[in-house]
C-alpha cells in the first residue's frame, strides 16, 4: 500500500477514496454476516447460561430432600431453660419425658496446706512427681531448675497431665492449687512422689507435702477443696449418671446440657413443617426454572413469534425429563400408601407449567405415612430381613428387588485367657495393671481397683467400669466387653467388626492370677457373601457390590446376627429428590447436554473468529491488488497525458509557422 496517496494525479479519478469505497463493498456482506453470527452465538451463550443456573438451582432443594434425615425433622422442647435439650433429626422419634437432675458435675481441686513464705525463691523438695488423672499418668521431675513453687506449678501446666496449677497469694503467703480440667469422678487426680530428697515419699515433708491419694492420713499433703462429682439425672425414673454436664446418648437423637438442679418436661415431636419448608423451595426453584424457560423458548401464539430457544432440543430434552420425574409413579412404591408426587399435595398446573403445593395435604400424608413420603423423595432400601440394613446406594443402582446370601458372617475379635478364671481375688499393687492392645492402633491401660477377697462378678464389673472409662477407647469410638466364655475363661471381646478388629495382650502384672499367663487372640472377619447373585465385597459388617455387576452395582447393606445363607431381599427405591438430582447433575456436569451445547456454541465462536482473520487477510490482499492495479492505470493515464501534452505542445509549435508561409 506503499504511495497510496499518489493515487489519482494522473487521472483524477482512480485515487484512495475510490480503494476505501471498493474495499468496504467487498468487506460488508462478509463482515455483516459474520457479525450477526457472533451476536447470535453470544445470545444463544447467554441464554445457556440463564439456563444453567436455573436448573443448577434446583438441585439444592432437591438433594436437601434426597437425603433421608431431611424428612424427618424433629424439634425438642424443655419446660426448664436450665436443662436444654438438643435433637439429631437422624435418630429421634417422639416421646415425652420427665427428666429431674439431682447433681451436677464438678472437677476436682486441690490446694496445698503449706503456705510458703515466697513463691520464686522458696524450695518445695526435689524428686519425682507422679500425677494420675482417670487413665493418663504422667511423671513431672522437680529439681534445681524448677524448685520453687512458681516452678511447679509451671512444671505440672507444662506436663499436659490433665491438670491445672496455679499460686494464689492468700495475703500471709502462698499456696499451690490445682484443678483437674475434666469433671466427673474419673478424672479423680491422685499425686505420688518419689525420690524426695526432703525426707521420705510418704512423711509431709519435702515434695511429699504434695502428694494426695484418697488413702492419705487426715491432715497430710494436699487438701481437697472440691471433690470430683458427677452429673446424676433421672428419666422417666431411671436414673443416668455422666462425668460431664452433657449426656449424650442416652436417649436416641437427644442431647441433654444442664446447668442446675431441677426438674423438666422434655417433649421430642415431629417438626412437620420444617420439612414442608424444604419441600416449599423446591417448588418455588422449579416453578423459577420453568419461568426462565418461558423467557427463553416461550412461543406468543397471538404474535406468532418465538424466543431466541423457541423448539430448543437441549430445552425440550430438559422439560421431558423433569416431566417424567415429577408425574410418574416412583419404581417400587407402586403398592404404597402414597406412589406419586400428586399423592402429597404437588401437583402440576398445565396452563404454566408450574407446580402447586398444597402444603395441608402433604403434612398429612407426612404424619400419617412418614417411611412412604420418604421414599417417594429419598433413596431408601426396604429389606425382608429386620437384621439386613440399607447403608447407601451408587450412581449406578437401578431401583428393583435385589436377593442377599451371606457365606461368611461377620465376626469380632477377641482375647481370651488360657486358663479359667479364679472365684476370688486379692488386688494388691503387684497384680493391678493390665495393658491391651484393641484393633492395631489402640492402647488401653487398665489400673484395677485394689481390694481383697473380690468375688468373680466384682472383678468382671471394675474391668468393665475401667473399660468404659478408657480414653483412648472413647476418643476412638470403640468399645471393649469383658466376659467370661464357656470354659470360665476371661475374654475381652472389641466392639468392632471385621478384619481391622482384634485385641491382644500387651503386659500384666501376675498375669496367671487372671489366667493371662497364656492367651488365644482371634481377628475379627469380613462379611462374605452376594447381592443379587454378584459376588460382593465385605467390610467388617457391611456388603456392598463394586461397579461392572450390574443393576445393584453400588449397592450397600449391613448385615446383622451370624446367620448364613439366604437373608431374603432388599428392594431398592430411587426417589424424585435423588432421581432430580442425578439428572440435574448429569445435564450441568461435564459432558452433559448444556455443557455440550455451550461447547459447540463457542466452538462457532472461534470458527467466526477464525473467519474474521481470513476475511483480513482477504481484504488486506484485495486492497493490495486494487492499489496496485489503480498505480498501473494511474500510470498508464499519466504516461497518456505527457504524450497528448507533447503532441498538443508540437502541434502548437507548427500552427505559426505554417500560418506565415501561407502570407
Amino acid at each position: 500500500m506503499a504511495g497510496i496517496s499518489s493515487l489519482g494525479i494522473g487521472s483524477g479519478v482512480l485515487n484512495s477514496d475510490l480503494v476505501d469505497q471498493l474495499v468496504a463493498a467487498e468487506r460488508k456482506p462478509t463482515e455483516t454476516r459474520l457479525t450477526q453470527k457472533t451476536q447470535q452465538a453470544e445470545a444463544m451463550l447467554s441464554a445457556y447460561g440463564k439456563l444453567r443456573s436455573a436448573v443448577t438451582e434446583l438441585r439444592l432443594p432437591m438433594r436437601q430432600l434426597s437425603a433421608p434425615d431431611n424428612l424427618k425433622a424433629f424439634s425438642a422442647s424443655s419446660s426448664n431453660e436450665d436443662i436444654g435439650v438438643s435433637v439429631d433429626a437422624t435418630k429421634a422419634s417422639r416421646g415425652t419425658y420427665s427428666v429431674e437432675v439431682t447433681s451436677l458435675a464438678s472437677a476436682q481441686a486441690l490446694a496445698s496446706r503449706t503456705v510458703f513464705a515466697d513463691r520464686d525463691a522458696t524450695s518445695v523438695g526435689q524428686g519425682t512427681l507422679e500425677l494420675s488423672v482417670g487413665d493418663k499418668k504422667t511423671s513431672i521431675t522437680i529439681d534445681s531448675s524448677n524448685d520453687t513453687l512458681q516452678g511447679l506449678a509451671n512444671a505440672i501446666n507444662e506436663s499436659d497431665a490433665g491438670v491445672s496449677a496455679g499460686v494464689i497469694d492468700t495475703g500471709s503467703g502462698y499456696q499451690l492449687v490445682l484443678s483437674a480440667d475434666e469433671t466427673g469422678t474419673v478424672n479423680a487426680v491422685s499425686m505420688s512422689v518419689t525420690g524426695d530428697n526432703g525426707g521420705t515419699n510418704t512423711d509431709d515433708q519435702g515434695l511429699s507435702r504434695f502428694a494426695f491419694n484418697t488413702g492419705m492420713d487426715a491432715g497430710a499433703g494436699l487438701e481437697e477443696t472440691i471433690a470430683a462429682s458427677d452429673a446424676k439425672m433421672s428419666i422417666n425414673g431411671v436414673q443416668v449418671t455422666r462425668s460431664t454436664n452433657t449426656f449424650e446418648n442416652v436417649i436416641d437423637g437427644l442431647t441433654f446440657d444442664i446447668k442446675a438442679e431441677g426438674t423438666s418436661t422434655i417433649k421430642v415431636e415431629q417438626d412437620l413443617g420444617a420439612v414442608a419448608d424444604r419441600v416449599q423451595g423446591f417448588v418455588d426453584k422449579f416453578n423459577a426454572l420453568q419461568s426462565t424457560i418461558d423467557s427463553l423458548a416461550g412461543f406468543n401464539a397471538e404474535a406468532g413469534t418465538g424466543s431466541l430457544l423457541t423448539g430448543d432440543s437441549t430445552v425440550r430434552n430438559i422439560q421431558s425429563q423433569l416431566r417424567s420425574i415429577l408425574t410418574r409413579v416412583v419404581p417400587g412404591m407402586e403398592n404404597a400408601s402414597v406412589r406419586s408426587l400428586a399423592d402429597v399435595g404437588i401437583t402440576t398446573d398445565w396452563e404454566t407449567g408450574g407446580l402447586e403445593f398444597d402444603r395441608t395435604k402433604f403434612e398429612e400424608q407426612l404424619k400419617a405415612n412418614p417411611d412412604d413420603v420418604t421414599a417417594l423423595f429419598a433413596e431408601q432400601g426396604r429389606a425382608t430381613d429386620s437384621q439386613v440394613e440399607f447403608v447407601r446406594s451408587g450412581s449406578a443402582t437401578q431401583p428393583g428387588d435385589y436377593a442377599i446370601n451371606v457365606t461368611q458372617a461377620a465376626t469380632q475379635g477377641q482375647l481370651a485367657a488360657g486358663s479359667a478364671l479364679g472365684t476370688t481375688f486379692d488386688i494388691t499393687d503387684t497384680n493391678d495393671q493390665l495393658s491391651l492392645t484393641v484393633n492395631g492402633d489402640i492402647g488401653v491401660d487398665l489400673t484395677l481397683t485394689q481390694g481383697t477377697g473380690l468375688g468373680q462378678q466384682a472383678l468382671l464389673d471394675d474391668i468393665q467400669a475401667q473399660l468404659d472409662a478408657n480414653n483412648a477407647l472413647s476418643a476412638a469410638g470403640v468399645t471393649v466387653q469383658a466376659g467370661l466364655d464357656g470354659a470360665g475363661n476371661l475374654t475381652f471381646t472389641s466392639s468392632t467388626y471385621g478384619s481391622e478388629s482384634s485385641v491382644t495382650l500387651t503386659s500384666a502384672e501376675d498375669a496367671a492370677t487372671f489366667g493371662l499367663d497364656t492367651t488365644n487372640s482371634t481377628a475379627g472377619l469380613d462379611i462374605a457373601g452376594t447381592i443379587d447373585g454378584q459376588v460382593a465385597e465385605g467390610d467388617g459388617q457391611v456388603l456392598y457390590l463394586g461397579s461392572g455387576n450390574g443393576d445393584a452395582s453400588g449397592l450397600q447393606v449391613r448385615v446383622l446376627g451370624d446367620q448364613t445363607g439366604s437373608r431374603g431381599s432388599i428392594t431398592f427405591v430411587e426417589g424424585v429428590a435423588e432421581r432430580t438430582v442425578n439428572m440435574v447433575s448429569s445435564m450441568v456436569g461435564a459432558g452433559g447436554a448444556i455443557e455440550s451445547r455451550t461447547d459447540s456454541l463457542n466452538r462457532e465462536l472461534e470458527q467466526i473468529q477464525e473467519n474474521q482473520v481470513r476475511l483480513e487477510e482477504r481484504i488486506t490482499s484485495y486492497r493490495e491488488r486494487l492499489v496496485s492495479q489503480f498505480s498501473a492505470a494511474d500510470s498508464l493515464i499519466s504516461q497518456l497525458n505527457s504524450t497528448r501534452d507533447y503532441v498538443s505542445q508540437q502541434l502548437a509549435a507548427l500552427a505559426p509557422n505554417q500560418n506565415s508561409g501561407n502570407g
